[in-house]
This record gives structure tokens, C-alpha cells and sequence, in this order.
């Protein structure tokens, strides 16, 4: 089942998405979804990011290949760091270039997990469980600001830089899909999710262990080679481009680049 978060009439809902058609639904994924007999045309309404979510958990290095590419050994365990709830933007939102870093903004296709309910201390065989569905993600990045702060709130962090969605996928295979990114159609990244270091459900139970999740916390799995800062010569984001991620079973999330304007 595919579920989409959508603005209709200056209100948010919640819908299930078949054959172009929305559904409009009653109640929210969390406490239950009541499938309404009226559909709307898919293009008929502006889709939101599919969850606004309590908490974004991010995992850095957790592809083999990007971990080669990057030349670091593989983490011994997942490694942490957080975006805030104020970079979730949605599918078509504009990804809005910093003032002050017009240059060094990089993509990063992932693979969301959106954790259904509340859970603390579970194990990886109680995983599945607890994990709503997938979504997919763009860790947009700012280079500039990572590597000369030495960790990665800030260059993480600025608005519009987690988009999400189109939809969550409630039934995926999610440790064999095939990821990618294209920039103005060109393919920059292209793996699939068996490479990854650690897989869900490992990623899960390793985090319940040390926070609670909350319903709707999304969990960015990291993302495979090909990043922009990595090539030879760099390729960063540039106003008027668009950046497609997707994931197999899932879709494709789109973003325009933009400049900020002005207020």
C-alpha cells in the first residue's frame, strides 16, 4: 500500500494512492487509515511530504562502495547524526541554495524508513513491527560547512534540505532495491540498498536501544557512491537544475534547485 500526505482546500490529509488515484483517507497511518470511496486524480492536488516527522535520525557512511569512494573503513556500528524537522520539504519543493553557499550543495539519494509506532529496547526480530513503511529521502548537503566545522549539524541542517517522499511504501523488500539520483537526467548515483553496512532492521533495534521512537520518526539509511563532492571535477547543485531520487517500489522524488529569494 502506498500512502500520500496532500494539501486540498487549505487542509492537510492523508490518502492511499492506486493507478494515479488518490484516496482520500479518514484518521492518520499512525492510529488507522479509513479508505474513503471518492477518488482524486493524482495531479489534482499538491502532495506533501508524506510524514512530518518528530524526529530525523540520519546514518552517515553506510553504503560500502560511498565508504570506499570516501576512503574510510566501514563503521563497527551505525553512525549517528540528526536533521532538524524544519529542512523536511516535499515532492516538487524547491531545494533553496544558502546565501552565503551558493556553492558545495550536494545531493544524496536514501532510503527513508518511517517508524509506525512508539518503541523503546526492541529487537531486530521485532522490527517489522514497528517500521510503518519506506519512503525516500535527499540528504542535501552543504559541504562547505561540514568539513570546515568538523561535524555535521550545520552543513545538514538548513531549510528544504530533507526532502521527502512521493509516498510511504508499506510492503518493500527493503535491503534489496535498487536506489539512484539523476541531476537534470544525468544518472549520478545508482546502487542498490544490499550494499548498505548495516541493514534495516539492525538499524532499528541499534536505535531503540539508546532513544525512543516515535510514530512517524524518519530514519535516513544513508547513501551509496556517486555524491557530487567526490567527482572529478566536484559537481554541486546550481539554481534551475532538478534532482530526481528514487527507489525501487517506491517512486521518484523531484526537486527543483533554486536560489533563496528575497522576502
Amino acid at each position: 500500500m502506498k500512502i500520500v500526505r496532500f494539501s486540498r482546500n487549505g487542509q492537510t490529509e492523508y490518502g492511499i494512492i492506486e493507478d494515479d488515484l488518490i484516496y482520500p483517507c479518514k484518521g492518520d497511518p499512525f492510529i488507522g487509515l479509513v479508505r474513503t470511496p471518492h477518488a482524486l486524480a493524482a495531479g489534482s492536488v499538491r502532495l506533501l511530504a508524506p510524514v512530518s516527522p518528530p524526529n530525523i535520525i540520519c546514518l552517515g557512511l553506510n553504503y560500502k562502495k560511498h565508504a570506499d569512494e570516501v576512503g574510510i573503513a566501514y563503521p563497527p556500528e551505525p553512525l549517528l547524526f540528526l536533521k532538524p524537522t524544519t529542512s523536511v520539504c516535499g515532492p516538487d519543493d524547491p531545494i533553496v541554495l544558502p546565501d552565503a553557499f551558493q556553492d558545495g550543495i550536494d545531493f544524496e539519494a536514501e532510503l527513508v524508513i518511517v517508524i509506525g509506532k512508539r518503541v523503546k529496547n526492541i529487537t531486530e526480530d521485532e522490527v517489522p513491527d514497528a517500521i510503518l513503511g519506506y519512503t525516500v529521502g535527499n540528504d542535501v548537503s552543504n559541504r562547505t560547512a561540514q568539513w570546515k566545522d568538523g561535524q555535521w549539524a550545520r552543513g545538514k541542517s538548513h531549510d528544504t534540505f530533507c526532502p521527502l517522499g512521493p509516498a510511504i511504501e508499506t510492503d518493500l523488500d527493503a535491503d534489496n532495491v535498487d536506489i539512484a539520483c539523476r541531476v537534470d537526467g544525468k544518472v549520478m548515483q545508482s546502487s542498490n540498498t544490499s550494499n548498505m553496512v548495516f541493514p534495516c532492521r539492525r538499524i532499528v533495534a541499534y536505535l531503540s536501544q539508546c532513544m525512543t521512537l516515535l510514530p512517524g520518526t524518519v530514519i535516513m539509511t544513508g547513501t551509496p557512491e556517486g555524491v557530487g563532492y567526490k567527482r572529478t571535477p566536484p559537481i554541486f547543485l546550481k539554481a534551475g537544475q532538478t534532482v530526481e531520487c528514487s527507489v525501487q517500489g517506491i517512486g521518484t522524488l523531484t526537486n527543483p534547485v533554486a536560489g533563496r529569494q528575497s522576502p
